[in-house]
């Protein structure tokens, strides 16, 4: 079984158990619990690994990991061991909260209700422990709500909801039969699943994988192919996106060559992000996520010669949410980000203002790839200037419309549109594959084919009839910089041309098929005799009407 269908089967299993565990819960809760202890236990495990290959356990015979550190972390020279661990992985797990212990006095039913608080609240702590790591780890776990009444009505109700999640947790081996380690892809179909199930929540926190590819693929193109690789996404939900560029430009290979840089509004979706990229593998000293307001607080930003100045990125992608609120008083047209353009994003519609902050932070040599609604290609006033400015810029590259029903979030048509700063050429190739889609039972699906298609016709650069054309900049000014991709892309199919002497013919067969029947009703109705003086006046009525 290969490490994709493995993965899939465990979520599966995963899954149906969280289904049975729930209880009152909504999807978008328990995915808190499910996916936090998970985290919890990669975390511990990821320890314990630690502490063999390192060594730094005297293991007895028949002694198994947890129950040496239990023994040898113990009173006076327990505080060097969680320092150093804190000063290798960035956090500390102490021996008494291990996976191994919790899930030991679960199984004993010697788990107290306290246990579990004691063992994040300990964990906050050491997380304390290494300077750097302290915003990697801190509070991450704040999501797991255990005194959620929904749980249960008493402590010692939610206690043993919350063993039962531990159970189901530990019941599988996060490997292949290769040995391969899957428990990134497992976290991630799961939070698939869950968004699957959290309707308009759904897009808080999760690009479908497929668009997702989308994205990565364009920005991975004209990746340089040594040193490190940057990436950025100002509005990273669940993280999904990052980890999919690193999939795309490394195939698996090389992961410390990636630096992720991220920021979130949401603080559940953040923590849910930090969780997603370790466990996905990526060191914390690889990765730099922010819980923040992308548009409110410019970020990342550093000190040159007493100025603050953007830091840059090879790659920016993002799926920020549609035509958000967002305030645009008169001072942020004095904001680096957005005072060259001439206007303001309008309050209600934010896109173009996550357009700008992408922009501002996008290396000269690098690729952006954003996913907006289909308004940012012709909606006027403030968003028209705007759009104006960036083609005169030139740095508007392509525009690739998406089909409909594709996000759990919104059935609206979507459009990637893809941005260099760097351009050679001053054309925008615009690309219509708002066809090209599996029909789904909740969504539509775009196949692996269909985002084959657009990667290809976006690196041939070529018209393509009703599907691709290279509009160059005299088109786009004829069009008052429109961008409406029917406006480039004629998809319009004739229909045939009418048969009208064979449609004559289909009538008059078809009214011979009438009369027929007519004929045939009207002779069974004689043979009808009504019983009483209301059935016959009944009979009457019909004998005229067939007539």
């Amino acid at each position: 079984m290969s490490e994709q269908q493995t993965a899939q089967s465990i979520t599966s299993q995963l899954w149906s158990m969280a289904n049975d565990l729930r209880g009152n819960l909504d999807a978008s809760e328990f995915r808190n619990y499910i996916l936090g202890f998970m985290f919890y236990r990669y975390l511990s495990e990821h320890q314990e690994e630690y502490l063999v290959n390192e060594n730094i356990l005297d293991l007895k015979e028949g002694e198994t990991v947890n129950d040496a550190y239990l023994r040898e972390a113990d009173g006076e020279d327990r505080a060097e061991y969680l320092e150093d661990i804190a000063r290798n992985l960035g956090y500390a797990i102490e021996p008494e909260f291990t996976w191994k212990t919790i899930v030991g006095k679960v199984n004993s039913g010697e788990i107290k209700p306290s246990d579990y608080q004691d063992m994040f609240d300990e964990f906050n702590k050491n997380s304390q422990l290494n300077q750097s790591a302290r915003e990697d780890f801190s509070e991450i776990f704040a999501d797991v709500n255990l005194g959620n009444s929904r749980l249960g009505n008493s402590t010692a109700a939610r206690a043993k909801s919350l063993g039962a999640v531990v159970e189901s947790v530990d019941t599988f081996e996060y490997q292949d039969d290769q040995g391969h380690d899957i428990l990134g892809d497992v976290y991630e179909y799961l939070i698939a699943e869950f968004a699957g199930n959290s309707g308009k929540k759904a897009g808080e926190f999760y690009t479908p994988h497929q668009v997702s590819k989308i994205l990565a693929k364009l920005v991975a193109l004209d990746a340089k192919q040594d040193g490190q690789f940057t990436v950025y996404d100002p509005a990273m939900g669940s993280g999904s996106l990052l980890l999919t560029v690193q999939d795309q430009l490394l195939n698996g290979k090389e992961k410390g060559r990636v630096a992720f840089e991220g920021q979130e509004l949401n603080t559940t979706t953040y923590n849910l992000a930090r969780m997603n990229l370790m466990m996905h593998g990526i060191d914390y000293q690889n990765m730099d996520l922010r819980n923040a307001d992308t548009l409110e607080d410019d970020w990342p930003s550093r000190e040159e010669n007493g100025v603050m100045a953007p830091v840059t990125f090879d790659a920016v992608v993002a799926n920020p949410p549609y035509s958000a609120k967002w305030d645009n008083n008169d001072n942020k047209m004095k904001d680096p980000r957005f005072k060259d353009f001439g206007k303001l994003a309008p309050k209600t519609k934010a896109d173009y203002a996550f357009v700008l902050h992408g922009l501002y932070h996008l290396d000269r040599e690098g690729t952006m790839a954003i996913v907006l609604p289909h308004g940012v290609l012709f909606r006027g006033a403030a968003e028209g200037m705007i759009r104006q400015v960036i083609i005169e810029k030139n740095y508007l590259d392509a525009v690739i419309g998406l089909p409909a029903g594709i996000f759990f979030s919104t059935g609206i048509p979507t459009v990637v549109l893809v941005f260099k700063k760097n351009r050679q050429n001053k054309n925008i190739l615009f690309i219509d594959a708002s066809n090209d889609f599996e029909k789904g039972k909740k969504q539509n699906v775009l196949r692996d084919s269909d985002v084959d298609k657009i990667i290809d016709t976006y690196r041939k650069r070529e018209d393509v009839e009703k599907y691709a054309h290279v509009a160059q900049i005299d088109e786009i000014e004829e069009n008052d910089f429109n961008l409406n991709i029917p406006r480039y892309v004629d998809t319009f199919e004739e229909e045939e041309p009418v048969d009208a002497e064979a449609l004559l013919t289909d009538m008059q067969s078809i009214d011979s098929e009438i009369a027929e029947l007519t004929k045939q009703i009207n002779d069974q109705m004689q043979d009808l005799v009504a019983t009483d003086e209301e059935s016959q006046k009944t009979l009457d009525i019909l004998k005229q009407v067939l007539k």
